[in-house]
């Protein structure tokens, strides 16, 4: 779309906003509806049922998964192709060492509700919130972090957000992981969107996991504001959807400065993370802005750490790191808001 030209990365060429265009049904019209109208009120029900009964219950983490699994199979999610980096593939039960632990940080891309989900059900983790104003993370609830998949970027925290750093929300939960997503807004899955700074202030013991999620058809994603109706009508409509999920080899603030960096806008070829080193630290102050900083209050090695997770991230989900983040897309939804007039 040549209207929106301005919205694609200058070095890529991609535009991480602009929605995926479904498959046309063709012959296979009546079949769509047929399992749109079947599975919609199946669905909701589901939804309803964890969200004001189920949540609730004293039936442990493994109850409740089992009843977020239920949810995610509904619209033909069956099949999740799960790897981690240097694990060869059917092996991952026998290095489980490798996994993320309790503890830890789950660094992951943001394009679709069904993301929230399918982490709620491997983690039971603490979700948050990132602002690209500060360094504090909002902590939230998975119902919130589904919602906010649909709810236009912000720049700012609400007024009314309990703001606080990842050793705090360790410190109260230690034997949880916590779910942070640094482009602070969904993108259709085609680039990764500049960083907020929040993973910074993870201590340089705290492993930070680098996750990608992605679908087939990549039409589930939710780049734009309010979509429940489009994202709701290709999730059940279809008779199958496929997930890739992609786990990098823990990495910290501390091993991120020893790594080497690729600009944005370049590709990214498979391989491996550095393992974890613990010798030096970077910087956790908390709030953006001061002298000797770049534009965006960042110190060189604060802006190497975010930059060797970006790098992870987009070469673990076969996409391009974009020069555009949530300013962009704010832009980018007002012009497509107009275009729609």
């Amino acid at each position: 779309m040549e209207r929106y030209s301005q919205f694609r990365d200058r070095a890529s060429g991609v535009a991480p906003f602009l929605p995926v265009p479904a498959e046309t049904p063709g012959l296979y019209w009546p079949l769509h509806l047929f399992l749109f109208c079947f599975r919609l009120p199946i669905f909701f029900s589901l939804l309803l049922t964890y969200f004001l009964v189920v949540q609730w219950l004293p039936i442990g983490s493994l109850g409740k998964k089992a009843a977020l699994w239920l949810i995610i199979a509904t619209p033909g999610l069956w099949w999740v192709d799960l790897q981690m980096d240097a694990v060869k593939k059917g092996t991952i039960s026998t290095h489980s060492n490798l996994f993320p632990q309790p503890g830890s940080v789950i660094t992951a891309s943001f394009t679709s509700p069904l993301d929230i989900l399918y982490l709620a059900v491997i983690f039971d983790p603490i979700f948050t919130a990132s602002y690209p104003t500060t360094r504090l993370l909002q902590p939230i609830s998975l119902l919130s972090a589904i919602i906010r998949a649909f709810t236009p970027p912000q720049e700012l925290p609400p007024n009314s957000a309990t703001l606080v750093d990842i050793p705090t929300i360790l410190k109260r939960h230690p034997r949880r992981y916590i779910v942070v997503f640094p482009e602070c807004t969904t993108t259709n899955g085609r680039g990764i969107l500049k960083f907020s700074p929040s993973l910074l202030t993870a201590s340089a013991t705290t492993k930070i996991y680098p996750t990608s999620l992605r679908y087939t058809p990549a039409d589930i994603t939710s780049p734009l504001p309010n979509s429940y109706i489009t994202f709701v009508w290709n999730l059940l409509s279809k008779p199958t959807h496929s997930m890739r999920v992609r786990i990098a080899q823990a990495t910290s603030t501390s091993s991120a400065l020893t790594s080497p960096i690729m600009s944005p806008g370049k590709g990214y070829e498979s391989g491996l993370l550095d393992t974890v080193h613990e010798d030096t630290r970077s910087s956790s102050e908390t709030l953006v802005g001061s002298e000797d900083r770049d534009s965006e209050g960042l110190a060189p090695e604060e802006r190497r750490v975010l930059d060797r997770v970006g790098e992870t991230l987009a070469r673990l989900g076969r996409n391009k790191r974009v020069g555009m983040g949530v300013k962009e897309k704010r832009d980018f939804v007002r012009a497509w808001a107009r275009s729609r007039r």
